[in-house]
């Protein structure tokens, strides 16, 4: 059963959005990811946010862009944590969505990652999870332990070849 829901404002924010989905199959966490916008469909959003704490959803994640009201939408409605994405848009370059989403009134929290950021969404929302898993807590560890390692093995390729092959490696 789902505990983490994806959802964004549209499809075109599906590239960044599943950078979180991909991060939180990566740790075992299962998801449900959806398309529902809280301007053009208001009666479908208010369903949605209104159910997930009882179709078992402990943590919303949701990306929007431009006037990005889909993430404060959904702290308003649902009792548990919240973590925007904001989208980077082509008239701001996503400063003012995320002006939008940190910009909450008190009482209205929203977690929020960096523009486009959202693998670190995922992983805000496996580190929450973690607080009562164990299990979890362990996956988000290995996690962590892989990206130190993967870095050191970088910088052992660096000092072994040298920064201009390193950099033609990287161009292919």
């Amino acid at each position: 059963m789902a505990i983490v829901s994806i959802v964004m404002g549209s499809d075109s924010d599906m590239p960044v959005m599943s950078q979180a989905a991909d991060v939180l199959e990566k740790l075992g966490v299962e998801f449900e990811m959806t398309v529902i916008s809280a301007h053009r469909e208001p009666d479908v959003f208010y369903d949605y946010a209104n159910t997930a704490e009882a179709r078992g959803i402990k943590v919303i994640i949701a990306g929007a862009g431009k006037a990005a009201h889909l993430p404060g939408m959904c702290a308003a409605l649902f009792p548990m944590p919240v973590i925007g994405i904001p989208m980077k848009t082509s008239d701001l370059g996503g400063v003012d969505s995320l002006y939008s989403i940190v910009q909450m009134p008190s009482g209205v929290p929203v977690a929020t990652v960096a523009i486009n950021g959202g693998t670190n969404a995922g992983i805000l929302a496996a580190k929450i999870l973690a607080v009562g898993d164990e299990t979890q807590l362990n996956n988000i560890k290995e996690y962590t332990q892989k990206l130190k390692t993967d870095v050191m093995k970088k910088a052992k390729t660096l000092d072994k070849i040298g920064y201009k092959e390193y950099l033609s490696q990287m161009k292919k």
